[in-house]
């Protein structure tokens, strides 16, 4: 079996016009850890929100955060290993 095949069974097979407007979907949850944001951040987006506590806090978020990009990814995964 192909990665694929694989991924195939387990999407739900909607296409943008299944989608209603305010719908809701649960996809569970992920946590993810001070080292994982600063891990991603420094190779893939290396502002000093996403990579420097301290510098973070002196920023418009208060603190660290993780990137677009990683959140995205997380987001990404989750409806495909639900």
């Amino acid at each position: 079996m192909t990665v694929a095949s694989e991924l195939r069974g387990s999407m739900s097979g909607r296409f943008f016009d299944d989608f209603t407007v305010g719908a809701v979907d649960e996809f569970g949850q992920y946590t993810v850890s001070r080292d994982e944001i600063i891990a991603f951040a420094r190779q893939f987006d290396p502002q000093p929100f996403h990579i420097d506590e301290e510098l973070a806090r002196q920023h418009a978020f208060g603190g660290l955060v993780a990137s677009g990009g990683h959140t995205a990814g997380m987001c990404m995964r989750m409806p495909v290993e639900r």
